[in-house]
C-alpha cells in the first residue's frame, strides 16, 4: 500500500511552551506548526527536519491524562532518535542537558543511547549501521 505514511505522534506536555524550548533546545527539533485552536488550545507540531513525522505535543488537559505525562509507554523505551553521527549529536544533547540513561553502546545494529525527555520518557539515539 504506497502512499501512505504515519501523519503524526501524539506527545502529551504540562505546557505547550516549555515543551517546545526543551525540543527546540535540548533536541534541536524545529517547530512545524503553532496554530491556536480556541480555549488554550492549540496544534502544536514538532520534528527533527522538515521531512520527518512530527510529534504532536497535545497538553494535558484531565485528571486521567496528567499522570501519563513522561509515562505514555510503561517505562519502556518509546520514542526512536535516527542520526546520521551520533558522537555529534550526543555531544550537543548532552551539552544542553538532556539526561543519557547509560553510556553509548555498540549493538549489530548501530551505537545506541538511552536518554530522558524532560518528562522522564525514553528514547533511544541511534546511529544505524550501513552496510
Amino acid at each position: 500500500m504506497s502512499g501512505r505514511r504515519i501523519g503524526a505522534v501524539t506527545f502529551l506536555v504540562r505546557d505547550y511552551d516549555e515543551a517546545i524550548a526543551w525540543f527546540r533546545d535540548a533536541l534541536g527539533f524545529q517547530l512545524v506548526e503553532d496554530t491556536p485552536l480556541g480555549g488554550g488550545k492549540r496544534w502544536v507540531q514538532v520534528a527533527p527536519g522538515m521531512d520527518a513525522t512530527p510529534l504532536l505535543l497535545a497538553e494535558a488537559s484531565t485528571d486521567e491524562q496528567r499522570p501519563r505525562i513522561g509515562d505514555q509507554t510503561g517505562g519502556r523505551v518509546g520514542f526512536f532518535l535516527h542520526t546520521d553521527d551520533f558522537a555529534r549529536d550526543h555531544a550537543r544533547m548532552t551539552e544542553a542537558g538532556v539526561t543519557f540513561r547509560e553510556e553509548p553502546r555498540h549493538e549489530a545494529y548501530g551505537t545506541v543511547a538511552v536518554f530522558e525527555d524532560l518528562y522522564g520518557n525514553l528514547w533511544d539515539l541511534i546511529e544505524r549501521k550501513t552496510d
